[in-house]
């Protein structure tokens, strides 16, 4: 399972895997109790891949900050999300110290360590591995690319500039009555 398949659905506590896309929504299995649903087209539904966390630097992905939580953890289990205000505030100080403490709230932290919890419990713990592929990906295609580009001409004349072209629309429209008694024909 990739961890753009992993969402957080408003309203929902924990975190659900993408199964199949359904026709008036999605189908999502919840990681805790393994129960599937229908998560419908108006629910607000997001993907882990695509949630930040505010810094003074700019905006830092989720899976980095997973990834940190697991290096410090030594792949272990987080600090209790249920824990005291004053202890997460300093153990996410610790995992991201320049995190902006005005947009990200007490409930965005409680809601990221229990994210990285439950991820940690049910055996995901590879933060890292998109990373690389997207990599791969982006390097498979610039060299595919360059392998097919074809060579530069240089000799093009007017002519054939021309006639690449767009045809005018009276043209185009006699082509189409042409087309239209051609059928009417047959």
């Amino acid at each position: 399972m990739e961890f753009k398949d992993i969402l957080a659905i408003s309203g929902f506590g924990g975190l659900f895997k993408y199964i199949s896309q359904a026709r008036n929504g999605i189908i999502v299995e919840g990681f805790e109790d393994k129960k599937r649903m229908n998560a419908f087209a108006h629910y607000k539904v997001s993907s882990l891949n695509d949630i930040a966390i505010f810094s003074d630097s700019g905006e830092i992905p989720l899976r980095k900050i997973f990834k940190t939580i697991q290096e410090m953890e030594k792949d272990g289990p987080s600090i209790d999300s249920k824990t005291d205000d004053a202890k997460l505030k300093e153990y996410f100080a610790k995992v991201l110290p320049d995190y902006d403490r005005q947009k990200v709230y007490l409930s965005d932290i409680r809601k990221l360590i229990n994210w990285y919890n439950i991820l940690q419990k049910n055996g995901y713990n590879n933060f890292e591995e998109e990373v690389k592929k997207e990599e791969e990906k982006i390097d498979e295609e610039t060299h595919e690319s360059k392998e097919h580009a074809l060579p530069d001409k240089k000799e093009t004349s007017l002519k054939q500039k021309q006639s690449v072209q767009k045809k005018p629309k009276e043209a185009q429209r006699k082509q189409v009555k042409q087309t239209t008694k051609t059928r009417k024909k047959t």
